[in-house]
């Protein structure tokens, strides 16, 4: 089995200059890099990632902690993560949560262990106080989450003003007896607080009122759309339009509602959330808030990057606005 030595022989560079490759140090020329990456690979020599780890230079594996990697979100957010890390000599290790405390905190334990040198969290189930204590371990960088009177940094999206921008459209388009779903609760300091945030700002300055059986709590996937179709064509009274939280749960609201015999958008609009590929596949094709996937998940590596790096990285708050992408279903 080759050894750096080896590596070093066969570039006809020095074993430091070979180490420092390895190591992802700035200053290496371009060419004996190059010599270096040749030699690396004819010889099939993988560095031993315990021996960095002894030598206090980090895992160079990054942990992501996401409730569920099948949701498209987290799917294209953690692709884009990847790729940024990739470029930079790091790999991802992925952990699904399943909105479960007891498996984010064995996830939040390998900082403790340094089997990760630092964790994004696109998902949060602890408290703040609770997690705030792994610091110390390591850093970790909240994604598109967020903890109030908290130092933890955070890349996040503006969800009050996505939800509120959605709202305004079904309301500028003349709805006015809209339904709301929320993947978390429909409560003031609950999961979604945001998007609630903004669902009641924009229907009260419109002088409506939420209707409670309007409200659908818990909202994640195609089948959950489907129920929520069910539900509204038994209603006494139908609301015209449905907020649904996410590009599945609009999906399957569609595909049900049109079996049932309910027209989208004439009889109900229904506006998605994410602009997901999925979202141009359906009929009609799904109008919906475009949250930018892939800039999030740069800045959020960027931002960890920089923390491990120890420089100054300022974040690009233009590239992480939402918008409005219009198309047939509301």
């Amino acid at each position: 089995m080759a050894n750096i030595s080896d590596v070093a022989k066969l570039a006809g560079l020095s074993v430091s200059t070979v180490s420092r490759v390895i190591n992802n140090h700035k200053y290496v020329s371009e060419d004996k890099r190059e010599a270096i990456l040749k030699a690396m690979k004819e010889l099939d020599y993988q560095p031993s990632a315990a021996a960095r780890q002894l030598r206090g230079q980090g895992s160079q594996i990054i942990g992501i902690i996401v409730p569920r990697i099948t949701n498209p979100f987290f799917s294209y957010l953690v692709d884009a993560i990847q790729q940024v890390t990739y470029q930079n000599g790091f790999q991802i290790m992925i952990f699904q949560s399943n909105e479960d405390k007891e498996k984010e905190t064995s996830f939040l334990e390998l900082l403790v262990t340094k089997q990760i040198d630092g964790i994004i969290m696109c998902a949060v189930e602890n408290e703040r106080e609770f997690v705030e204590s792994y610091t110390k371990y390591g850093p970790i960088v909240l994604c598109n989450e967020s903890f109030e009177n908290s130092d933890i940094p955070t890349v996040i999206l503006d969800q009050l003003a996505g939800a509120y921008m959605g709202i305004k459209y079904l309301l500028e388009k003349g709805r006015r007896k809209i339904a709301y779903c929320t993947g978390g609760l429909f409560e003031e300091n609950g999961k979604d607080k945001s998007r609630n945030a903004g669902f009641h700002k924009a229907i009260t300055e419109y002088g409506l009122k939420v209707n409670p059986e309007w409200i659908f709590v818990d909202q994640h996937t195609i089948e959950d759309g489907k129920q929520i179709a069910r539900k509204i064509f038994t209603m006494s009274e139908r609301p015209d339009a449905v907020f649904t939280g996410s590009d599945e749960v609009a999906a399957g609201l569609i595909v049900e509602a049109k079996k049932l015999g309910m027209i989208v958008p004439d009889q109900l609009s229904v506006l998605g959330f994410d602009d997901q590929p999925l979202a141009e596949l359906t009929s009609p094709a799904i109008t919906t808030v475009k949250q930018p996937i892939q800039e999030l998940g740069q800045e959020t590596v960027n931002l960890l990057l920089s923390i491990l790096q120890s420089t100054k990285y300022e974040l690009d708050r233009e590239i992480l606005k939402m918008s409005m992408v219009i198309r047939e279903s509301a």
